[in-house]
């Protein structure tokens, strides 16, 4: 590693080493070439921009749609004694007019800004004469269409580099994208020669579990034993379901609070400062919160509801644990998600900037996509193997880090079962009689029903066929069948099941099917227990940095992670030389906080000598 990236990467971010890949996305940058990254959340993408900034001299834009991202950072930044700032909407006329004119004079290393910000005149006369290095484009997906949360105010990115008089390096930056929206990335930006690097999606830190509860309020609360001192997000589909989940969970003792962009834009940043300043521990938000917010803490994410597509359920559930500490990401799923999100699909995206070709074929590719999520929800083998093999990556049959590689049951074969289904289905679409999904289950099970009373033995083979088969456990095989893609569901407002080109294979008795079997409760209460326990001390260090946080003003997380602060119990520093050494401690930190924590520590030992 180069002297003078070590010692920047030491001095300023107190790591002696860099995180897998971040060299190779410096080392490029330094040498002006340009980055395309995609690193999932919690790797370290802002260090492989923010240190590059601090190097190369000259004015480093950062260009985020999100104001609390670029206001974290900055934050962070100013606590490790870089010149940074912010231009968005929250500053007023002349605050933004003060910024850009100490932005003209040098005062600033790195700026972030909005994407819409680059259209407007008084910011491109600032950047016409600004000596501007490198432009970091963030949350770099939102430039493509086919990307999972596009955002036409990307497209005037590229026409604002080539007004630059001096064209800088691009560095684009983004947690998850499949190789069509990489392409799109680069073609959109005009990337030159970049390096593209695709960092693997895997997080060991983080457990993965999916339940499928009748009541998802009770499996929360269920959930909420398993931390009762962590920071949590849970995830809701609707605004009404947010409300309701909130006002549950405060009633039940919880100090929660909400965010969905139907609240204020006051009250949004009041809730979220009190998530992010631990006021409240847990944030129940529609998916409008997250990206950007940079709370290194967060021990849990529950998501109450399916997402649509594996992308967003991936990079929500990733904001847990991005201090590498260990974390648990629930997924609390029921069939009505499907129609939910299908309809959310339907009618919620944003198609002004596409023709009706592309958004049909893009209305295609996000049914394919929450088909791909489904899957996931159902699937009886290793999750951790079934998200990461939708980016591509190769995957062990067992990762041992997820509910179902630990729930000791083995996937139930139900190929018997299935092969009944379909060809009920088949004789009922030979009859003329088409079915939905319970009409067939009564079907099979004989269930009285005058609906039916016309199906007789005589009439229909699999009458009864599956009499003694539990009702929900068959429910469960054709809904298997439809993620498997054996049956489809027709549209409108009877939908029937009808068998696709797949079926007559599995009918006819080649290949087989499996369905995931149900935890018991002694199994989560197992699963609870896996949290990590953390040492007295730990809660000691909290408590010294909970009041740094509020004397300085800033977020907790913001002084040190609760992955630095586990590495002080486990070094157990003595002076400011070994404080150091502690990794994510930097020579500005260790000026300003060293003092505090080294107090804490030298009295935690004089009174548990043993322990030491």
């Amino acid at each position: 590693m180069d002297k003078a990236v070590a010692r920047c990467l030491k001095e300023t971010f107190g790591y002696d080493d860099f995180r897998p890949h971040q060299e190779q996305v410096v080392d490029a940058i330094l040498r002006r070439r340009d980055v395309l990254a995609v690193m999932p959340t919690g790797a370290g993408k802002s260090i492989c921009y923010q240190l590059p900034a601090l190097l190369m001299g000259g004015i480093t834009l950062v260009i985020s749609p999100l104001i609390s991202l670029m206001q974290d950072q900055v934050k962070a930044l100013l606590q490790s004694g870089v010149r940074a700032a912010w231009l968005n909407s929250t500053l007023t006329p002349r605050q933004q007019h003060l910024a850009l004119e100490r932005a003209a004079q040098g005062a600033y290393q790195i700026i972030y800004v909005a994407p819409e910000r680059l259209e407007l005149p008084a910011f491109q006369r600032f950047a016409s004469q600004a000596p501007i290095s490198l432009v970091t484009v963030d949350e770099a997906h939102c430039i493509s269409h086919w990307g999972h949360d596009f955002r036409p105010s990307y497209l005037g990115i590229a026409d604002f580099l080539r007004t630059l008089p001096r064209r800088p390096v691009v560095a684009a930056f983004t947690a998850t994208a499949t190789e069509a929206v990489r392409e799109d990335i680069v073609r959109t930006l005009d990337l030159r020669d970049p390096l593209t690097l695709v960092a693997g999606f895997d997080r060991p830190n983080l457990f993965f579990e999916v339940q499928e509860p009748r009541d998802r309020n009770q499996a929360v609360l269920e959930v909420l034993t398993r931390f009762p001192d962590r920071s949590g997000i849970i995830y809701c589909l609707t605004r009404k379901k947010v409300e309701e989940l909130c006002e549950f969970l405060c009633a039940h003792g919880h100090a929660a609070t909400r965010y969905h962009a139907g609240l204020e834009a006051e009250e949004r940043q009041k809730n979220q400062d009190d998530f992010l300043y631990d006021r409240k521990r847990i944030m129940v938000a529609t998916n409008a919160f997250g990206m950007g917010i940079d709370k290194s803490n967060v021990g849990f994410v529950i998501h109450c509801g399916m997402p649509s597509n594996p992308e967003s359920y991936y990079q929500e559930a990733g904001r847990a644990g991005r201090d590498g500490s260990p974390a648990q990401c629930i997924l609390l799923y029921q069939r009505g998600d499907i129609q939910t999100n299908r309809f959310l699909l339907e009618h919620g995206r944003e198609q002004a900037a596409l023709s009706p070709e592309e958004g049909r074929e893009l209305l295609r590719l996000d049914l394919m996509r929450l088909r791909q999520m489904t899957g996931y929800c159902t699937a009886p083998g290793c999750l951790r193997q079934k998200l990461l093999g939708y980016f591509g990556e190769q995957a062990p049959d067992r990762c041992g880090n997820c509910s179902n590689c630990l729930s000791g049951q083995a996937p139930e074969d139900v190929t018997t079962q299935a092969r009944q289904v379909l060809l009920c289905v088949a004789a009922l679409t030979r009859e003329g009689h088409g079915m939905g999904v319970h009409a067939v289950i009564r079907i099979l099970r004989r269930e009285e029903d005058s609906s039916i009373d016309w199906l007789r033995p005589s009439r229909l083979d699999c009458y009864g066929a599956l009499a003694h088969f539990p009702r929900q456990k068959l429910q469960r095989v054709i809904y298997a069948l439809l993620d498997e893609g054996y049956l489809r569901q027709t549209e409108g407002d009877r939908p029937v099941l009808a068998l696709t080109k797949r079926a007559p294979s599995l009918a006819a008795g080649s290949g087989r099917l499996a369905i995931k079997a149900q935890s018991s409760r002694q199994e989560r209460q197992a699963l609870a227990a896996r949290g990590s326990e953390d040492s007295p001390l730990f809660a000691a260090l909290r408590e010294v940095r909970a009041r740094l946080a509020r004397s300085a003003g800033v977020p907790a997380f913001m002084v040190f992670s609760d992955a630095t602060l586990r590495e002080m119990c486990r070094l157990l520093p003595r002076d400011e030389r070994e404080f150091l050494l502690v990794k994510g401690v930097g020579a500005q930190k260790a000026a300003r906080y060293g003092k505090a924590f080294l107090q804490c520590i030298r009295g935690w030992e004089r009174e548990h000598p043993a322990e030491k």
